[in-house]
Parts: structure tokens; C-alpha cells; sequence
């Protein structure tokens, strides 16, 4: 079984990054490939740009990676409450080579953020929106308060209540 995991966030330490590696970790007998989304850097989409370079190489290859998963590990990043531009772009862009973008892959989507919250608002718009792109959403986490619930010394979460909840949804949907 391949796993396809990656924080929908730009940021060199990004937070969502480290939360889809440490869920993707507790996945038994799997093949795990991290993908960070400055690799997939492009333009910024816009019909006009399209016209001129037609569909975009990047694109085809994120698509090309999410192709070889068996199951997808996404963390949303929020920002002022729906996702990062950098992962709105390479979405826009896959979306116009198909639309199913995530191709009926099953999904663990998830969110965290530094705040009590924990991106929920993000997790909503893209557990609402995913399924017309192909996003089979399996299940849903989120982790709040990132700074007080995850150990970056250990690379997972420390809250046991927390840490016992995202073993059990994968247990049970996965």
C-alpha cells in the first residue's frame, strides 16, 4: 500500500507537513511518500497565463503523484479561513488538466494550526468541496493548539486523548 501524504502549505516548517507525516507513520505496511508543495511551484494561474503556456507540466506531475497512492494524507493549512495560495494554485491548475484531481483516492483529510480552533474552518470548506474533485474522504482530524499537542523533538502528537483519536480513525477507516 503507497501513501501519498502532504501539508496544502508552502512554509519551509510547516505544521500541516508535520502532522500528515506523523499520520501517514502510523499507517502498517506502507510505502510512504512525503510530497512538499515548493516542489510543485508555478505560476499563478489564471486563464490569460494558460492561453499562453497551455496546461502546465507541474500540475501534470502532482497528478502523476497522487496517481501512484493507494490513500492520500492531507493537512489543510487555514489562512483568514480557507486554504494556502500556494495549494489553491496547484489545485487550480490540476483542475484543468481533470477534475477529479485526488481520483477517487481514499482520503484522510486534516487540519492543525497554532490556535484553539485547529483550522477547522479550512477542514470544512475542503471536506465540502473535495468530493467534486475526486476526493473520497475517508475521515477527518484535527488538531488544535499545534504548539501544545505535538512534540517536533519526537515528531508526533503528545496529547494521548488526541494521539489515541487519529490511531483509531485510521484503524477504523483505513
Amino acid at each position: 500500500m503507497k501513501i501519498i501524504a502532504f501539508g496544502a502549505s508552502s512554509s519551509n516548517d510547516s505544521i500541516n507537513k508535520k502532522l500528515a507525516t506523523y499520520a501517514a507513520s502510523l499507517f502498517k505496511n506502507a510505502e510512504v511518500e512525503i510530497l512538499d508543495l515548493n516542489d510543485f511551484q508555478i505560476p499563478l494561474f489564471s486563464i490569460d497565463v494558460e492561453k499562453e503556456t497551455g496546461k502546465h507540466s507541474v500540475a501534470q506531475a502532482f497528478l502523476d503523484k497522487i496517481n501512484t497512492a493507494d490513500i492520500l494524507v492531507v493537512s489543510m493549512a487555514e489562512h483568514n479561513g480557507n486554504y494556502a495560495a500556494a495549494f489553491k494554485n496547484i489545485f487550480d491548475w490540476c483542475t484543468r488538466i481533470r477534475k477529479d484531481v485526488f481520483q477517487d483516492k481514499p482520503m484522510l483529510l486534516m487540519s492543525t494550526s497554532t490556535g484553539a480552533n485547529g483550522a477547522t474552518s479550512v477542514l470544512g470548506v475542503a471536506k465540502n468541496a473535495f468530493p467534486f474533485y475526486g476526493g473520497n474522504v475517508k475521515a477527518t482530524f484535527s488538531l488544535p493548539s499545534f504548539e501544545a499537542n505535538f512534540d517536533i523533538e519526537k515528531e508526533e502528537i503528545k496529547n494521548d486523548k488526541m494521539r489515541n483519536e487519529l490511531q483509531k480513525i485510521i484503524a477504523d477507516n483505513f
